[in-house]
């Protein structure tokens, strides 16, 4: 058994282990592809293969589309090369159910498989086909919010960048300059309409892909390298729309784990690959069953009804209800409390974490009871049955391999949007009382005592990466484990609980900065004070 075009015909073997696979005709399919291309993807890692190429597969199969997926890859040329090709863009799914179950899927929806490097004659020839096609209606990303800068941290432009800048649309080197100097021969060929959909996990995806593009455009037509109009053209939302998007779902890296039952199913030639960039590829992909795609409805060339397989389309202002609802309520502080937490009494997996009485009992009452009062009913998908999901399905799920130590990077540029603007919200609505946050307070105060780098035993641990860590840590470098805080401490961290900029107010001004210390104090007094502050509250 392989991952093949050959190597699948055999559908009763498949069929008998369990796996489900096209049921359309994949010859047929792809020469309609070839010759009518409707969907173009940027970035072909996991995400894209886990949860895009399987939404078109399912239409697919129920005949709503009769095209399939093309996927260009701008930054790994190996993840072509090295992993689609040689599996004729056939690739294994495994969704992980809570249950501890797996459903095994096995996807052929991606027709083509281009790199996106203007040094390869033949790939980016068709690149260029593609986007003089009037059938294009759509090109999506999922390339990391890293991949829409054009500078640095430091405000240096990212490598290739000026030297597109000064080109023109012509043999492009960075990223960002591949997809404008695409669009531009959309341009240049008819004006025809598209959307540019990002749908990387970012808020206000859509405007961070607009920013981009744009700066390109712009700088093109101020040094004269592009054909005049081309600005006017990206900023025509008749022409060209830059849409928002909510994406969910987690996709680890592939599991040896997974890797292993594959083989068992006898299914060979399944060894992962290490770019020389460093990219973790492989046949198969792992998923959670869960997943959300909410797309502001902006398609100047007309779209596929992926409705039909589960995705919303709406509004910009939806999508942005939806996005806080997760990030500031229903799931992203779940994680954060149980990350640091877990990193406190030495869990290292989430999913281990809910089944710690104490834990689940708080991560409750953090969602349902401080979160849910001030969520915006974002009116597509009911705050509570996400918040019951993420609960009962998602987090606890066994099969997700995700750690309280990987959740805990970057701590202090998460707590202000993910505690902060609920807040803000009990701050603004006077039926509403601080004094029923109680969980939110000793998240703070956890985040405090995380900063010691000592675990609820006294025994040292490693704090995660995070931009602001040597900053932070030294407010409490004069705290002993066991020793009680002294005053001089306490005033330190007064200067802490007053940064706006990390937890998203001044704690005093909010008049939580009192509780925050009270319970820092608790949790420093001795060997298993974390424990029994979390049993107290």
């Amino acid at each position: 058994m392989k991952l093949s075009a050959e190597g699948i015909k055999n559908r009763g073997e498949w069929e008998a282990k369990g796996y489900s696979l096209p049921s359309f005709d994949i010859e047929n399919v792809k020469k309609s592809t070839k010759e009518k291309p409707f969907w173009i993807h940027f970035g072909a890692g996991n995400i894209f293969r886990a949860f895009q190429a399987n939404v078109v597969q399912e239409l697919l199969n129920k005949g709503v589309l009769d095209r399939g997926l093309v996927v260009a890859e701008g930054y790994d040329y190996e993840i072509i090369e090295k992993m689609y090709r040689p599996h004729d863009n056939i690739g294994a799914l495994v969704t992980l159910k809570s249950s501890g179950s797996v459903e095994k899927t096995v996807v052929g929806s991606i027709m083509e498989a281009l790199c996106a490097d203007s040094s390869n004659e033949k790939d980016w020839a068709r690149l260029l086909e593609i986007f003089r096609s009037p059938s294009l209606q759509m090109v999506t990303f999922t390339i990391t919010e890293k991949g829409y800068l054009l500078k640095n941290a430091s405000g240096v432009f990212m490598p290739g960048v000026e030297d597109d800048f000064n080109a023109g649309p012509v043999l492009p080197k960075s990223y960002i300059g591949k997809v404008v100097t695409l669009l531009h021969e959309r341009y240049v060929n008819g004006e025809l309409p598209v959307a540019m959909v990002s749908m990387d996990n970012c808020s206000h995806n859509g405007d961070k892909l607009y920013a981009a593009v744009n700066e390109f455009a712009s700088e093109w037509e101020k040094r004269g390298v592009c054909k005049s109009g081309f600005l006017k053209y990206i900023n025509d939302e008749s022409k060209v729309t830059f849409p928002w998007t909510m994406i969910d779902k987690i996709t680890p890296r592939p599991d040896a784990k997974i890797e292993q039952i594959l083989k068992d199913d006898g299914i060979e030639e399944l060894d992962p690959v290490i770019t020389t960039k460093k990219t973790y590829v492989a046949p198969f992909v792992n998923a959670e069953e869960c997943q959300y795609l909410v797309i502001e409805d902006k398609f100047p060339n007309g779209r596929p009804e992926l409705e039909k397989a589960g995705l919303y389309f709406t509004n910009r202002e939806t999508v942005d209800k939806v996005e806080k609802m997760k990030v500031c309520t229903c799931l992203n502080p779940l994680h954060t409390f149980l990350a640091i937490s877990g990193n406190l009494l030495g869990y290292t997996l989430i999913a281990d974490e809910m089944k710690d009485e104490d834990l689940l009992r708080l991560v409750k009452r953090l969602g349902y009871e401080e979160g849910l009062p001030v969520v915006v009913d974002p009116g597509i998908i009911k705050p509570r049955d996400f918040i019951d999901e993420v609960v009962n399905i998602r987090i606890p799920n066994p099969f997700m391999p995700d750690t309280p130590q990987r959740i805990a990077c970057d701590t202090s540029q998460k707590l202000s949007i993910r505690f902060g603007e609920t807040i803000k919200k009990y701050l603004e609505n006077k039926s509403l009382s601080l004094d029923n946050l109680k969980v939110i307070p000793l998240v703070f105060a956890l985040w405090l005592r995380y900063l010691m780098a000592l675990d609820d035993n006294g025994n040292v641990f490693e704090l995660n990466p995070d931009p602001l860590l040597d900053d932070v840590k030294k407010y409490v470098e004069g705290v002993k484990l066991g020793e009680g805080v002294s005053d001089e401490s306490l005033t330190k961290i007064d200067e802490l609980l007053r940064r706006k900029e990390i937890f998203g107010v001044d704690l005093f001004q909010a008049g939580l900065a009192p509780r925050v210390k009270d319970l820092f104090k608790e949790l420093c007094k001795e060997k298993g004070s974390v424990r029994r502050v979390l049993q107290s509250i």
